[in-house]
């Protein structure tokens, strides 16, 4: 099954070079390009990607609004934020508005296409490191209004496991790990991770790692 992607950069070379490296791999295909957030708005409605590539800092409307405007149109397509640094306070808004993880723009052809796979898969793309600022970030802003008000209010379904595994989750723990540290199967875990989307009404692994920081279940040590 081919993964269809839009890439949202103003700069000309930047959707160029990574055109040329998706489009190289037999599984993926550029679908279409966006020069700013509104532009990509309307790529997504247009041509209804897996994957968008948004870049943050574009002009008429920035990557995190964009992100925000294709989330709240309930689009299928999941967002794999661009950045230069990967402490990039921008980053972490985008995550907030709904982006399923972020690559930064020096990543290798191999890197790239991952990162697009493992986005269309449904999983994050978080790195450990990042999710440790991200905890840090969400503690700041602990006085923020929640962004999943329905989540929280069914969070009291969850079982025991269920949160354990949430909490995995936020920790930036890929399903083979959850699995290890659990002593499960695999598949277990995919089971879990299944029923807690479902339960708490989220679209990814990443809406459940930020749900979990706005439920304080991880808080900084």
């Amino acid at each position: 099954m081919t993964i269809r992607v839009v890439i949202a950069d103003d700069q000309m070379m930047v959707r160029e070079g990574f055109s040329v490296l998706l489009n190289a791999m037999p599984d993926i295909e550029v679908a279409g390009e966006a020069v700013n957030g509104r532009e990509a708005v309307a790529r997504v409605r247009e041509l209804a990607p897996d994957v968008v590539l948004m870049d943050i800092r574009m002009p008429e409307m920035n990557g995190i609004e964009a992100t925000r405007e294709i989330i709240a149109a309930d689009a299928t397509a999941k967002v794999l934020v661009l950045t230069t640094f990967d402490l990039d306070e921008y980053v972490y808004q985008a995550l907030r508005a709904g982006a399923s993880g972020f690559l930064l723009k020096d990543a290798s052809a191999r890197q790239l296409a991952d990162g697009v796979r493992v986005v269309a898969s449904g999983e994050a793309l978080l790195a450990p490191t990042v999710t440790k600022r991200l905890i840090h970030e969400f503690s700041r802003l602990s006085e923020a209004p929640r962004l999943m008000p329905a989540a929280h209010a069914a969070y009291g379904e969850l079982t025991e496991r269920e949160t354990e595994v949430l909490v995995l989750i936020a920790q930036g723990l890929s399903n083979s790990e959850i699995a290890g540290r659990l002593v499960v199967a695999d598949s277990t875990i995919k089971t879990h991770v299944s029923r807690i989307l479902v339960k708490l009404g989220l679209r990814d692994r990443t809406q459940a790692a930020v749900f979990a920081y706005e439920a304080r279940l991880v808080t900084p040590g």
